[in-house]
């Protein structure tokens, strides 16, 4: 009885072995439809020449004879050449064709066969054997074609598409432009700068989640009833399937789920029902998971999950979707992600995310490389702008564990009319076709506020297509919208007790990575530089010495009221950009340099200075000590020594003497000043005080960091940028080389610029770097080492082999390296590999920790009323948590003042103002607890809040009085780039009543030190 037990079993566990292998096997055919293409720059007299696959072709089969064609293989943008080297509005725009030759084996015959383009910029339309398929216009989103009655089989097939880059495109069929198809931000790499991909089919079957033609929206898969710390969630998945066929088909539905490793964890099966011919309905299925690792921050975890349609038990289509699971709530002025609160931290990233001589488009590991690194410098999200990002950085985000606040497309405004149409089709679209993406948390409407109505129309889109997705929907500001569910200006701060308001791009300075302060060569002054539109431009242009800087001062303001500081929060802030970007430009070069890292990813300082302040969830979870610049100077230097610390303490040592502890200021910044160069090592030691927890007052050593002088430049040292895979020849897989110059032991020169030659043996083709010159050195084989360090991209042919790169330059030991590219696979025209097989997910911080991500440092003191010398019935105004509504007395010194009385006598440590016109006006005030005057200056300029410390004082009540006139001077100048005209800083009087007498308050809000 026991051994018929155990043979049963058996067989059961055999049997869903082999039907889930089955599953596996009986996936659609995807191809790879990116090789073999052909370019032609410019249009075409005679559309038939182009469309028909009727011209003269080489013996290959393959290509043509026509010397006026490229051969190239995509992804391909056609002006590539003139990323960086020209500025945003000059980028070419034309008309161009691709076209490419391809067969299908004689056993795909009588399939449905689809087209998929990631995308196309701006207009295409699409050929298919001499007739039209179909119009794509919009130049952001991916579209998809049937071209299932076009195809030939086990014969040549010809695709050509005709692609319209024009700044000025108008759509077709209205005339309308499109409002992100803008020469300041949207980088008009133009052509198929994207992935295409073949798919294959029965006539019953799942369909692609491609909206625009197709009208489909493909297979969903999410979760709910998370309950995080037993692992375990209901696991749902839909799929629309259609019936092409000629008769009624009765299919079922099933699940099977493979994670990491590729281990199945649980297979579950659904409805079945029955499809008329032509008819298209829903399959669900769902089952509680065990054991499940949960997506978050840094920790790519991802599965497999693969529907299934059967019929009498066998799989006729198989859908397999890469996707992950994570728990999100966005309330109480922050996002909690998986049970824990976590404060937004990281960049708003041009959307193009361009490198010089390429643009976009990389292969999917750089992608890897550099989303990865703004996981490095501890970001944990980054906000595209302005336009949808392409499929494989919203995957590759995915893989790195890397939040992303998520646009469909606009410019800067609210639009209506068709403009507004073009804004709800496109969320539509990136919705469906992103909404198995786990790093997709925040949906933007809008780089603008955009009306309620408009806010309420784009809601229902994602509750209509994405109503279980964990994704809030909002726009920039937004601030006291009743409908989205989080909110943010662009260049301040704003907190919330209710939905998460979150800085979209903060910090707008630059600076370029060659200057590294005004004692090294090329001796840049922070601020030097040319006019923009004749105006000064020096409180922006800056050396990285100031630079980071600027940015641990901006970054202060979301630490000092994150999560734990009070009841109202700043949800977090996103600094403007992560690379440098061939886009709006506005200093001495033709691109914009705020980037944390250059356009070849070579950190800058700034970076650094983020992995510091970034480096845990809310608070401060590892604490590390990172020293601004260099130690290398001419003798007798003199120079304010900068390092970026938490602790509560920093020492400095040179050569092992002290120079004593730094001032401490903006939470992170420790300045020695004056210090005098002497050659030898540099070391900052961090301490904590630990009299705050105990009555010991010693120090505890919490981190360690130094710098050392280096020798004489001696060599050129060559290195290859680690990469997860093989080196593909197919004609778009690139290698990433830096070059450095070092001294006889190895360490690297900081303080020199050599030009450095690069020689390279084929097959493989350069494409390059950038450097400070004539045309940015762009696709020169002769580069500067700024810093004494560079880097440049290499990219494969077709032909595979082993590749040799030496580099030389006068006076130093030249450096060689090789690789071998290996052979990629095609077959008339189409390939099984697809682009991002094998990429390997970052895990490297771990699932997401099940400890609290902050320590409480205060806490709010309850107002139940306030009253003012005027205006006494707004006096709510101003704790109302609104971030759109203010205070102000009449004018009149006399009556600037306001009370608020508390739920109950506290210990009043802190008051926390928002004061109208932030920016540029300070006003004179005094504070008092009950009677007692605890406070007297004049408030400083801000970006948003002040908090200002006061002498523990109980009472029942507090009042802010004015005490003279306040003074109107902007203290960050330059703000405003593209629409001068638009004031942002909030409430500006337009009638400019009296100003000198008025006292006007945003937000107050008074705080008791927390006990720990």
């Amino acid at each position: 009885m026991k051994q018929t037990f155990l043979l049963t079993l058996l067989c059961a566990i055999v049997a869903i072995t082999v039907s889930g292998r089955t599953q596996k096997n009986n996936q659609r055919q995807k191809y790879n439809f990116n090789s073999d293409w052909e370019l032609h720059i410019g249009d075409v007299e005679n559309l038939q020449d182009v469309i028909l696959p009727s011209f003269p072709l080489v013996k290959t089969g393959l290509k043509s004879n026509d010397s006026s064609w490229k051969n190239v293989t995509l992804p391909y943008a056609f002006n590539e050449d003139e990323a960086f080297r020209l500025p945003i509005a000059e980028l070419t725009d034309t008309i161009v064709w691709y076209r490419k030759h391809f067969k299908l084996p004689t056993s795909d015959k009588g399939k449905k066969v689809f087209i998929e383009f990631e995308g196309a910029r701006q207009g295409a339309e699409v050929y298919v054997n001499g007739e039209k398929v179909g119009l794509h216009e919009n130049g952001v989103m991916a579209f998809g074609f049937d071209i299932s009655k076009n195809i030939k089989y086990n014969d040549d097939n010809l695709i050509a598409v005709r692609v319209d880059n024009s700044w000025n495109y108008h759509e077709k069929s209205t005339g309308s432009t499109y409002q992100w198809n803008n020469k300041n931000f949207n980088a008009n790499y133009g052509g198929l700068p994207k992935n295409i991909y073949l798919y294959v089919t029965g006539h019953l079957y799942q369909t692609l989640p491609l909206y625009s033609n197709l009208k489909t929206t493909g297979t969903y898969i999410y979760a709910t009833d998370f309950n995080i710390p037993q692992k375990k969630a209901i696991i749902h998945a839909e799929s629309e399937v259609k019936n092409e066929t000629s008769t009624t088909q009765n299919v079922s539905y099933e699940v099977l789920i493979e994670d990491f490793d590729g281990n199945q964890i649980s297979r579950f099966t659904g409805e079945s029902m029955s499809l008329q011919p032509n008819e298209t309905k829903t399959l669900q299925a769902s089952a509680s998971v065990e054991n499940l690792h949960f997506w978050s921050w840094g920790y790519g975890y991802l599965y497999n999950v693969y529907t299934s349609l059967l019929m009498d038990g066998k799989a006729l289509d198989v859908v397999k979707t890469r996707t992950g699971f994570r728990k999100t709530e966005f309330k109480n002025g922050y996002i909690t992600l998986n049970d824990r609160i976590i404060q937004a931290k990281g960049y708003a990233q041009r959307t193009s995310n361009e490198w010089p001589g390429v643009g976009m488009s990389v292969p999917p590991w750089l992608s890897d490389f550099s989303n990865g690194l703004m996981v490095e410098s501890n970001a944990n999200m980054v906000r595209w702008m302005h336009v949808t990002p392409w499929k494989q950085d919203v995957e590759s985000c995915d893989r790195m564990g890397l939040m992303q606040m998520f646009p469909a497309g606009d410019s800067e405004a609210d639009v209506k009319g068709r403009r507004w149409e073009q804004r709800t089709e496109l969320m539509r679209d990136a919705i469906i076709y992103n909404r198995n993406n786990p790093s997709v948390i925040l949906l933007e409407c809008g780089n603008e506020s955009i009306s309620e109505e408009h806010m309420a129309e784009m809601k229902a889109i994602r509750d209509t297509f994405d109503p279980f997705g964990g994704r809030a929907i909002g726009a920039r500001e937004m601030l006291d919208s009743k409908i989205a569910e989080y909110g943010g200006e662009m260049l301040y701060i704003n907190k919330s007790a209710g939905k998460p308001l979150i800085a979209t791009e903060y910090c707008r300075d630059e600076g370029l990575r060659k200057y590294w302060d005004d004692f090294t060569p090329p001796y840049h002054k922070d601020g030097v530089g040319p006019l923009y539109k004749n105006a000064d431009a020096s409180e922006y242009n800056r050396n990285q010495d100031s630079f980071a800087k600027e940015d641990i001062i901006r970054w202060n303001d979301y630490f000092v009221q994150r999560p734990g500081t009070g009841k109202r929060v700043s949800g977090g802030g996103l600094n403007i950009v992560f690379s440098d970007t061939n886009t709006h430009c506005r200093g001495e070069e033709n691109y914009r340099r705020s980037g944390e890292v250059d356009a070849e990813r070579i950190p800058k300082d700034a970076f650094y200075a983020h992995q510091v302040m970034w480096d845990g969830w809310v608070d401060i979870e590892n604490p590390r000590t990172y020293i601004i610049g260099h130690w290398n100077y001419a003798p007798g230097t003199i120079k304010d020594v900068l390092v970026v610390s938490p602790s509560d303490k920093v020492e400095l040592l040179l050569n092992g003497k002290s120079l004593g502890f730094g001032e401490k200021s903006y939470n992170f910044l420790h300045t020695f000043k004056n210090v005098k160069y002497e050659p030898g090592t540099l070391t900052a030691v961090s301490f904590n005080d630990r009299s705050k927890t105990n009555s010991s007052s010693s120090l505890e050593r919490v981190g360690e960091m130094s710098k050392s002088t280096s020798g004489k430049p001696a060599a050129l040292k060559l290195t290859m940028m680690d990469r997860p895979t093989k080196v593909k020849a197919d004609g778009a897989d690139m290698v990433l080389v830096q070059v450095e110059v070092v001294d006889a032991n190895g360490k690297r020169c900081p303080d020199v610029h050599p030009l450095v030659k690069f020689d390279i043996n084929r097959p493989a083709e350069w494409r390059g770097g950038i450097g400070q010159g004539p045309d940015n050195y762009i696709l020169s084989k002769t580069l500067p080492a700024e810093c004494g360090v560079n880097r440049a991209l290499i990219r494969t042919i077709t032909k595979a082999g082993k590749v040799k790169i030496s580099v030389s330059s006068d006076g130093l030991k030249g450096d060689e390296l090789y690789f071998r590219t290996t052979s990629f696979k095609t077959k008339d025209g189409l390939s099984k590999e697809l682009v991002s097989d094998s990429l390997p997910s970052n895990l490297k911080r771990g699932e997401t920790p099940e400890t609290p991500s902050f320590k409480v440092s205060r806490k709010s003191i309850e107002i139940v009323s306030a009253t003012a010398g005027a205006n006494a019935d707004e006096a709510i105004l101003s704790y109302d948590d609104n971030e759109l509504s203010e205070w102000t007395n009449d004018g009149s010194i006399a009556n600037g003042w306001i009370r608020y009385d508390f739920a109950k006598e506290s210990t009043v440590s802190e008051v926390c103002l928002k004061m109208s016109g932030w920016r540029r006006r300070t006003y004179p005030i005094e504070i008092l607890v009950d009677n007692k005057l605890v406070w007297k200056g004049e408030t400083t300029q801000s970006l948003g809040y002040i908090t200002i410390p006061v002498e523990p004082t109980k009472g029942k009540s507090l009042s802010i009085r004015l005490t003279g006139a306040g003074t109107e001077k902007d203290a960050f100048q330059n703000m405003i780039e593209l629409n001068g005209n638009k004031e942002l800083d909030g409430f500006k009087d337009p009638k400019d009543l009296n100003t000198k007498g008025q006292l006007r308050i945003v937000e107050a809000e008074i705080f008791s030190k927390f006990q720990q």
